[in-house]
């Protein structure tokens, strides 16, 4: 048996989340997981259909993008999701999806304002769009310099990875991560939702307002704050 059994397990799972959430279409997405003590992450391969995706297809791929086990192709975004694990240490896995909403806010090259609770329920801030990418960047290579394009706009946004787990890319897709992969699928699923309610209330309303300061800290702060009292502690 495979010493990578129990991460391509969960690899797989963690996949199979996406079509069932709604969040992909054919094979429009992937997710990985990443084990920081062997410096490797699991990954869904390319191009292979969620319909017949079995534990045994997902790659094992090193920081490096050196395949380490698997005999298929890895998704054509991992080198994307290896400059992530390498430069944010604290992920335990990453999601990409082309999921509807997020992906029209993404091609509308939007930040998604934050308008209601459901918004300030997870993060404080809009979910960032970066700009389309540089003509150089797209020329070079193209899924490395995706994995740029992402930690570049965070540092030029002061945003901080741990506090927004989510990003747009113009033009492209939404990417989002998590400690752990299933709280990567959670942020996916919650991006997409944020997405499609935002899209109603600026169709209802195109002038919207944003939402009040001390309802953004009180629905944070309630549900992640060091006095939280949501859920059952």
């Amino acid at each position: 048996m495979s010493q990578y059994q129990d991460l391509k397990q969960a690899c797989y799972e963690a996949n199979m989340q996406l079509p069932q959430l709604g969040l992909v279409l054919f094979t429009f997405g992937n997710a990985s997981v990443v084990d920081r003590e062997k410096r490797v992450f699991a990954i869904k391969p390319s191009g292979v259909p969620y319909a017949t995706l079995r534990p045994e297809d997902i790659v094992i791929v090193s920081f490096a993008n050196e395949i380490v086990e698997g005999t298929k192709r890895p998704s054509s975004d991992t080198k994307t999701h290896a400059v992530l694990y390498s430069h944010w240490e604290h992920i335990g896995g990453i999601v990409h999806t082309h999921s509807t909403y997020a992906t029209a806010w993404a091609q509308a090259q939007l930040d998604i304002p934050i308008l209601g609770t459901t918004h300030a329920d997870h993060l404080t801030a809009d979910i960032p769009c970066a700009p389309p990418m540089e003509d150089a960047m797209i020329a070079g290579d193209y899924e490395h310099q995706t994995g740029w394009q992402i930690i570049n706009e965070f540092q030029r946004r002061g945003l901080s990875p741990e506090e927004v787990e989510m990003v747009l890319l113009s033009n492209h897709a939404p990417f989002t991560w998590g400690k752990t992969v299933e709280k990567a699928v959670y942020h996916s699923a919650v991006l997409e939702e944020v997405a499609r309610i935002a899209y109603l209330s600026c169709t209802l309303r195109p002038d919207v307002p944003r939402l009040k300061d001390a309802l953004i800290q009180k629905h944070y702060e309630r549900k992640h704050g060091v006095h939280s009292y949501y859920g059952q502690s």
